[in-house]
């Protein structure tokens, strides 16, 4: 399995606190880049008031370091696109009734 797949499994295992979906599933992870040993990130919040601003970009950095051949997380928090409900997967929208 390659970096960036391991990289997506970890991810999936952050759920948000508010709702029973994975961030992953939810569309908060834009991009997942690997070069060499190195991982670059983007991901948005659901709003910019989300009260794990702080907390959930860290949380998503740490699990990125823990796989096993990544020695450097770049993780870049942005607003644009803002994010919406069509970025959820259809498996996050079944969870949720959408």
């Amino acid at each position: 399995m390659e970096l960036k797949e391991k990289i997506i499994n970890e991810i999936r295992k952050i759920y948000d606190p508010e709702l029973p979906v994975n961030i992953y599933e939810l569309g908060l992870i834009y991009e997942i880049q690997v070069v060499d040993k190195k991982a670059k990130i983007k991901m948005t919040l659901t709003t910019p008031n989300c009260p794990v601003a702080e907390s959930l970009p860290k949380e998503v950095k740490e699990v990125a370091m823990q796989v096993e051949g990544i020695e450097n997380v770049d993780l870049e928090l942005v607003w644009d696109p803002p994010w919406n409900k069509d970025m959820m997967s259809d498996a996050a929208k079944l969870e949720l009734n959408l």
